[in-house]
């Protein structure tokens, strides 16, 4: 992914999985305030991954671009 911005995901909703369209993104938890510290995942050759720190499951779809979600809106936005 090198050149390129490596996408944060958020679980503020509390949901079991995620599905993702990238292997190497950040997890930032929940969103601000109640965010953990922001940890970079790399998923390697495996397509899942789970957060050290908030226990989601990241799941890699290759359906799905790198900003995409299922469910929906689990892409962190810092401007927000």
């Amino acid at each position: 992914m090198a050149g390129s911005a490596i996408p944060h995901f958020q679980n503020t909703s509390g949901h079991e999985a995620i599905e993702i369209g990238v292997k190497e993104f950040m997890c930032v938890g929940a969103n601000p305030p109640f965010d953990h510290p922001h940890v970079f995942i790399d998923m390697g050759d495996e397509n899942e991954r789970v957060c050290p720190y908030c226990s989601t499951l990241y799941r890699y779809n290759p359906a799905l671009k790198a900003s995409d979600t299922k469910p929906e809106g689990c892409l962190f936005d810092e401007a927000a």
